[in-house]
């Protein structure tokens, strides 16, 4: 008889190592990922988005190929059906896994959720919840970039672009910020989740063997060596300026504060840009 999987649940935060966490889990020989990495299911039914959603879902399967058209396909039907049901979302998460025994969703935005919808998610199985975190001020403006990369219709765009939106972030403003919450996040996380089910790591520790031994025995699947030369999402080249940089600390200061109070001793990282170097 096949046991019952451990479920990832992978909530954030965005520009902190979930893409390349996803692409060496999905090589592990104890994981079933699905293609898409985030199914934005809490998320969308949270938000009411369900039918925006759809059209987004099928414009991409049909530039699909391959397996990622036919989970496209898969999980277009899944968000046809309107509601929010965790057998619909184990069942396509488990389709095709065989005897492996982890299964995963890696969403931020899921950081962002309220804590009742959290623990909702948290109570369908043995589910291990994730968070990772990066340096808030290289994380906001890696977001930053990306961002304004996605909006610009041309190169040079992107620089004026990418200032717009950092200004529009440390003014309180816009899903940049939202995502810089930690503090928020945790709060919320340890409200939902059993301790021993949440694991709360470094961007900047995950790419070492250490770090990622940490993950692989929370996930209580084998010891396993990634790629740790693989890069994915490359930024773009734009300098964030001393000035900018000192007003990024300035705003964010509260989330070094309150991961600190929470983990103790900050990763090197963290700890030169507090230093301003």
């Amino acid at each position: 008889m096949t046991r019952q999987p451990t479920i990832l649940l992978g909530v954030g935060a965005t520009k902190s190592g979930t893409t390349w966490l996803f692409d060496q889990l999905a090589s592990h020989p104890d994981c079933h990922l699905r293609a898409i990495k985030e199914l934005h299911y809490f998320d969308t039914f949270a938000g009411g988005r369900w039918k925006r959603q759809l059209p987004k879902l099928e414009a991409r399967a049909a530039k699909a190929g391959g397996r990622l058209r036919d989970d496209l396909q898969q999980w277009i039907g899944v968000m046809r059906r309107g509601r929010l049901c965790l057998r619909d979302y184990l069942g396509y998460l488990s389709e095709g896994r065989g005897d492996r025994g982890l299964i995963g969703d890696i969403t931020p935005s899921y950081s962002l959720l309220p804590a009742r919808i959290l623990r909702r998610v948290a109570s369908m199985g043995d589910v291990r919840v994730l968070y990772l975190m990066r340096d808030p001020v290289a994380r906001l403006w890696s977001q930053v970039r990306m961002d304004a990369k996605r909006a610009a219709t041309h190169r040079t765009e992107i620089a004026g672009l990418a200032q717009q939106m950092l200004d529009r972030a440390l003014a309180g403003q816009g899903g940049a910020w939202m995502r810089s919450d930690y503090a928020g996040a945790l709060k919320r996380l340890d409200a939902a989740v059993d301790p021993r089910k949440l694991c709360v790591a470094f961007y900047e520790t995950l790419m070492t063997p250490q770090g990622f031994d940490r993950i692989t025995s929370f996930l209580g699947i084998a010891p396993h060596r990634p790629d740790f030369a693989k890069r994915v999402h490359g930024g773009v080249d734009v300098t964030l300026s001393q000035a900018d940089r000192a007003r990024a600390l300035t705003a964010l200061r509260p989330q070094y504060d309150a991961v600190a109070r929470r983990a103790g001793e900050l990763p090197a990282a963290w700890q030169a840009s507090l230093a301003g170097v």
